[in-house]
């Protein structure tokens, strides 16, 4: 018979072992947040806009899963600027670039970027950092070398590897790109991405000459992958600014074969720009789907880090599909009819896809026909990290994605200014799109207006029959302007009363 000491030694030793082990209450962990940004990428270039000759597959699932948007704007047409707007949060008449305002040249020995943004400047990567967020921007960059003060990781970003000069990714194989101020060499020669072909004597070996080894794309994906592997732990912003499919058409050839023969194509020869293609129709739409195939290499890797119901993949494009370098965007209907292209503030320049997944968070298989625009990124951000943003010209469209419109703020009308082709604006209120274009000719040039419910294809100039809206238009560009930092982008005749 046990001794009554024994016994109760006993059941205290089971007591302990069987007893649940007491951990610390977890702490909620602010969500992970991935913005991939393409290049050039027109508004039906996608299966889930209705793309048909492309193939997006991992595109098509992150629609299917989140929700897409069908009237998203960029904030302006052409490269730099959209991205500054982005990072910023400022619309065309605030912010501090307008322009693609270039600098240097082209070869290695005359690489001198864009305008860089100013010390003053306050971007997402430095909203998210003092959040506690670590921050990487990999891709295209544009707004300043590593030797400014746009440098990236004087921007906010903890972290950057890519093209600081946009001029520089023009080539798909260069011969360095840059990884925290330092350039990182690349098994491939210096191509000339600007020299023509003669079409008389252009043989296929030509063509091969504008090939290298290490596609750029391939290296921004390592390193996207990399970094999310090595932050897994804490909350990070991954800023993946790609270049596909900007021009020049060139793909990897592994890439390029699913295309082969099915479309009724004819060499490029370099004729309007860029590097020449004996394929162009199939370079095009390989790029795309190659762009696609690292979204799904970075869906894949969220998935198996256990990191899906924690992060939000947001998708969009700088701008409209554009006119040069061998791209036909009328066979790949790649702005779904709407007027305009690249440079242009009518809605095939501007109007983009946006996508956004974020499992337990955004409701499946939803679509979107709020107004809404990338300046509003910042005030997104923000509200998906939990804290104030800074000044901005935006609105968090976080309500509307997760399914809480009745909590979804509303504004009378969103902004363009674009100080290039001609100086332009264009004002979107409701279902009105007014534009005005060739300012920097004519600083008094009459409005365009169109009905976009009715004519999405801005073909009918409705101006005429409703010119008592348009004091209020001349009132928005006053309120809207403020003075340009560099006489190129002032082309406004705004004066305040």
């Amino acid at each position: 018979m046990m001794k009554p000491t024994s016994i109760l030694l006993m059941l205290c030793l089971q007591g302990i072992f069987a007893a649940p082990a007491q951990t610390p209450a977890k702490k909620s962990r602010k969500p992970n947040i991935i913005f991939i940004y393409a290049d050039d990428l027109g508004y039906a270039e996608t299966g889930s806009y209705g793309q048909q000759k492309i193939k997006t597959p991992h595109l098509d699932r992150l629609s299917r899963e989140g929700i897409r948007f069908t009237q998203f704007y960029t904030s302006t047409p052409v490269c730099a600027p959209a991205r500054c707007m982005l990072l910023t949060g400022r619309h065309g008449g605030h912010s501090y670039i307008r322009g693609n305002y270039e600098m240097g040249g082209f070869p290695d020995s005359l690489e001198g970027g864009q305008m860089p943004l100013p010390e003053s400047a306050v971007t997402v990567g430095h909203m998210l950092r003092s959040a506690g967020y670590t921050t990487a921007a990999i891709g295209k960059w544009g707004l300043g070398m590593q030797t400014t003060t746009g440098d990236p990781n004087r921007q906010g970003f903890d972290y950057f590897y890519g093209y600081l000069d946009q001029k520089q990714a023009h080539n798909y194989y260069p011969t360095h790109l840059w990884e925290n101020g330092r350039a990182d060499s690349l098994r491939n020669p210096f191509i000339d991405v600007h020299r023509q072909l003669a079409p008389e004597t252009a043989t296929s070996q030509d063509f091969e000459a504008y090939k290298g080894t290490d596609y750029a794309v391939d290296e921004m994906t390592k390193k996207a992958v990399g970094f999310i592997k090595a932050h897994q732990q804490q909350p990070f912003f991954l800023y993946l600014p790609y270049t596909i499919p900007h021009t020049s058409l060139q793909v990897p050839d592994t890439a390029l074969r699913q295309y082969l023969g099915r479309f009724n194509e004819k060499p490029y020869y370099g004729q309007q720009g860029y590097a020449p293609h004996a394929y162009p129709l199939s370079a095009y739409a390989a790029m795309i789907t190659y762009l696609d195939t690292q979204i799904g290499i970075i869906m894949d890797l969220i998935a198996r880090a256990g990191l899906d119901d924690n992060t939000i993949i947001m998708f969009s494009s700088d701008n409209g599909t554009t006119f040069n370098g061998g791209v036909n965007a009328s066979f790949f209907n790649s702005v779904d009819g709407l007027k305009g292209l690249k440079m242009d503030l009518y809605e095939g320049g501007i109007r983009e896809p946006f996508i956004a997944r974020w499992p337990g968070k955004i409701p499946a298989g939803k679509t979107s026909g709020m107004v809404a625009v990338q300046y509003d990124m910042m005030a997104t951000f923000a509200a998906i990290a939990g804290i104030r943003p800074p000044a901005n010209d935006g609105i968090s469209l976080l309500p509307e994605m997760t399914g809480r419109p009745q909590q979804q703020a509303a504004r009378k009308y969103i902004y363009f200014e674009y100080p290039e082709k001609g100086g332009a604006v264009a004002i979107r209120m409701g279902k009105w799109k007014a534009v005005k274009t060739d300012m920097k000719k004519n600083k008094n040039a009459r409005w365009q207006l169109y009905n976009l419910e009715t004519d999405r294809g801005e073909t009918v100039d409705v101006a005429q029959q409703h010119a008592d809206m348009l004091p209020e238009f001349d009132a928005i560009v006053k309120k809207e302007h403020r003075n340009a930092h560099i006489r190129e982008w002032e082309f406004i005749n705004a004066k305040k009363d």
